[in-house]
């Protein structure tokens, strides 16, 4: 799964440290041998001046990823670390050595296709403990890259998963915020389209679409100061109170944003057909049901409302 431009906040979600590391000679016993006794590890030998290492390395996180901690790799530069190489007899680059219990079952020598690099993963962890035999750990693998704001690790997860079945209503769901939070609303809606009909009275649906549905009322460019200088001047402007808010909610200040619908509906909670009140169920929508913010506007809202 490919996401353009996007940079990586800090090139791993939290578990990519223990599933993808860059390996040395004296940390290969622990990161190679005693891990390999409780997952299958992949040691990628490569080079900076080797092409066809720069195409192999990228294949081989995105499928490692997305068997969710069942298999690791640890990437040996040659140049700087070429002992290990030299006992393994690596003879060309890249070249990749499975290890499993401590010793090394099987390898291959230049750039692969992802297909085919699974189909050896496949092979040497055995039938039922595959990447789709334990799809919620590897989702959950996935939530934790976009959590940390790594878009790129979170794209490979939920487009494996999504390679594997393409009608996974989680891995659907998380890409669409994937391309949300990069700001591509057009492959979010499109995205977030796939999920059958049948499954979109799911709660997880409901709230990412109303995360969409916010992007697409946010504004542009950020007017924040003209509003509020509006404001200033005729505190019962409550079109610009409302187009603050909805502001404020897209760039992540939710207190404020309810601060201000608040507002309105306590000012005048006919205005605009109810237009702050509904703005504030959306926002709840978007935000989940558990979140701090939507658990005290709520509150707030009721107790306006029926008073």
């Amino acid at each position: 799964m490919t996401m353009g431009t996007l940079k990586t906040a800090s090139g791993a979600g939290p578990n990519d440290a223990d599933i993808i590391k860059s390996g040395t000679t004296a940390s290969f016993a622990k990161d190679v041998i005693d891990a390999s006794r409780s997952a299958l590890v992949l040691v990628d030998f490569w080079a900076s001046w080797c092409a066809p290492c720069k195409q192999l390395t990228p294949i081989l996180e995105k499928v490692v990823r997305s068997y969710g901690g069942k298999v690791r790799l640890v990437k040996i530069n040659t140049d700087e670390h070429p002992g290990i190489a030299g006992q393994l007899r690596v003879q060309s680059l890249p070249t990749v050595f499975a290890f499993r219990d401590g010793r090394p079952l099987d390898g291959f020598t230049g750039a692969q296709p992802e297909s085919a690099i699974r189909q050896i993963i496949d092979r040497l962890i055995g039938p039922g403990d595959d990447g789709d035999g334990d799809i919620e750990a590897v989702l959950a693998s996935g939530d934790e890259a976009l959590l940390a704001g790594d878009l790129v690790g979170a794209a490979d997860v939920y487009g494996a998963v999504l390679e594997a079945d393409q009608t996974n209503v989680p891995a659907l769901i998380g890409l669409t915020k994937v391309y949300l939070q990069s700001g591509d609303l057009t492959r979010a809606e499109a995205t977030l389209d796939l999920v059958a009909p049948d499954k979109r009275k799911l709660s997880a649906y409901d709230s990412v679409k109303a995360a969409l549905e916010l992007a697409r009322k946010a504004p542009t460019a950020d007017n924040s100061v003209e509003l509020q200088s509006r404001l200033v001047a005729n505190p019962h402007d409550h079109q610009a109170r409302f187009d603050l808010a909805v502001g404020l909610a897209a760039r992540g200040d939710k207190a404020q944003a309810v601060e201000h619908l608040i507002e309105i509906v306590r000012r005048d909670k006919a205005w605009n057909e109810e237009a702050a009140r509904q703005q504030l169920v959306q926002l709840f929508e978007a935000w989940g049901p558990k979140d701090p913010s939507t658990l005290d506007g709520r509150r707030r809202l009721s107790s306006l409302l029926f008073r």
